[in-house]
């Protein structure tokens, strides 16, 4: 089948049209294929659970690429939409309604939240950083509900009120909170690209979003604290070119 339409663009993947009703998403080349095949098993093991998500159906090869074929989602990004409405509190609805059909599920054969924080940590430069980060983590609790891992309003697709989530590569099992605080580290604490307008009025939106996501959520910022900054730490060793916002 032809693949020629494109109808978006992230960091590891552009998406194509495939047929009436599916998309490719087709990795860029050379990005590892044991991550494709996690990103798969990942879509395949919560195929069944009740909450909108495209379905994963097969990998393919398309030379020396690879890619899966999903379900077209209609509609645009939450992201998209927030920025163009500003309505942080529906947008704020909206994350949690999602979010809590997902977290409500228990998965088992996923890894654990812990190793995906230790593996991250390890890479960081700064000792004293990597050691109170894995002192902490050591005192984290367990869990085995379904956290996303990369929940945030740029994996969530809108249309019609309606939203669906997408990209499984993160999910791992552990407490709630964890993928709660992921969510607000994602939405808040990363930076904004560079020649983005109305700078200072975004980074406020921001803030915005996550106080009314947590309020939805019924958390509190004191719940998460742990949990922010162990995924701060892991973060400089994620990204380690990203600049580093301060929450503390």
């Amino acid at each position: 089948m032809e693949y020629e339409k494109i109808i978006g663009t992230g960091n590891t993947a552009i998406v194509y049209e495939w047929g009436s009703n599916k998309v490719l998403k087709l990795f860029h080349q050379g990005y590892p294929m044991e991550a494709i095949i996690r990103e798969f098993k990942n879509a395949s093991l919560i195929r069944d659970m009740d909450f909108p998500k495209p379905i994963a159906y097969k990998v393919i090869y398309c030379g020396e690429q690879a890619g899966i074929i999903y379900d077209r989602l209609d509609g645009e990004s939450l992201l998209d939409w927030v920025i163009k409405t500003e309505n942080a509190y529906k947008c704020a609805v909206y994350m949690a309604r999602l979010h809590k059909k997902i977290i409500k599920y228990s998965i088992s054969d996923v890894p654990n939240y812990k190793d995906f924080l230790r593996r991250d940590i390890e890479r960081v430069q700064d000792l004293k950083e990597r050691e109170k980060a894995l002192s902490i983590i050591d005192k984290l609790p367990d869990g085995n509900s379904l956290c996303h891992g990369d929940y945030h309003p740029g994996n969530i697709f809108i249309y019609n009120e309606k939203t669906a989530v997408i990209d499984f590569m993160n999910i791992c099992h552990g407490p709630f909170l964890y993928d709660i605080a992921r969510t607000v580290f994602l939405v808040q604490y990363t930076p904004i690209p560079e020649g983005v307008k109305h700078k200072e009025k975004l980074q406020q939106l921001r803030k915005t979003l996550a106080d009314l996501y947590l309020e939805q959520m019924n958390v509190k910022r004191k719940m998460i604290r742990d949990y922010l900054s162990v995924i701060t730490v892991a973060r400089m060793g994620e990204c380690p070119n990203e600049r580093r916002s301060a929450f503390l």
